[in-house]
């Protein structure tokens, strides 16, 4: 099923939703997808429509392809910034929990822009990543890859890596889940360093929302690129940016990754 269908669901009204097993990473549902999910949940829980500026996620446990119960709560709601707690619950456990800033706009003598950004090889250009069954994770099927750097598990010695995706099946509407999708489409940043293939996972994970936020097109790609700041004892910290084909900032985000090699 698309990610539209399932965001679908709770637009409607639905609390739970049952992820189909081709959006499955290993023993775990994929992250940006059931991220995607809550945040629809949050989103629904707002009084008006405010713009979402940060999503802080804390991945606690494996999402498995059991129903996910969705739950949102308003902690705050004050003059332009409203704060929303949302978690998705599985047999009485909380597996997710995300903390949502929502921000309206106002006034500012401070306009501060980043420089559009320019691509050094277009997606025609760069690598695909083919989905290769029982060898590239289930999930990644939803999705067109082009590398720009080193594949995951090439022994790569940079710590950049970067590249274009979109879903691969056309979406009918793109939004801010949408984008949360695209943004965790992406292995770990520290897996093209490793020479053979280990576990790895995202521990936090912080998006920051350029508003007002810039609608991909359905076919459009968007633009990755995310550096390792650290690296030692199992753990990663790394920071990426998200553009759209046009060289414009979408996003910012930000993961603890621990792997186990």
């Amino acid at each position: 099923m698309k990610l539209t269908g399932l965001l679908s669901k709770v637009s409607a009204g639905r609390s739970d939703v049952s992820i189909a097993p081709d959006w499955m990473q290993g023993r775990a549902a994929y992250g940006g997808l059931v991220s995607a999910l809550v945040y629809e949940s949050m989103r629904k829980s707002l009084a008006s429509d405010v713009p979402v500026r940060c999503l802080q996620v804390s991945f606690i446990g494996p999402v498995s392809a059991e129903p996910l119960e969705l739950s949102s709560e308003v902690l705050r709601q004050g003059k332009s910034v409203t704060q929303v707690l949302g978690r998705g619950i599985q047999s009485g456990e909380t597996k997710v929990a995300i903390l949502g800033s929502f921000g309206a706009s106002r006034a500012s003598q401070i306009s501060v822009s980043e420089p559009i950004k320019t691509f050094d090889r277009t997606p025609d250009q760069a690598t695909q990543l083919p989905y290769i069954e029982n060898v590239t994770p289930v999930f990644t099927q939803h999705f067109d890859y082009r590398y720009c750097s080193a594949f995951p598990f090439s022994g790569s010695d940079s710590q950049t890596m970067r590249g274009y995706v979109r879903y691969k099946d056309v979406e009918p509407e793109m939004n801010e889940a949408h984008l949360i999708g695209l943004i965790d489409a992406w292995p770990p940043t520290t897996l093209p360093m490793l020479k053979t293939p280990a576990m790895a996972s995202s521990l936090s994970w912080t998006m920051e929302f350029i508003q007002p936020q810039i609608r991909l097109g359905s076919d459009e790609f968007s633009l990755y690129e995310s550096t390792i700041v650290q690296s030692a004892n199992g753990y990663g910290h790394t920071r990426a940016k998200i553009w759209n084909s046009q060289g414009e900032l979408l996003a910012i985000s930000q993961q603890t990754v621990t792997h186990f090699a």
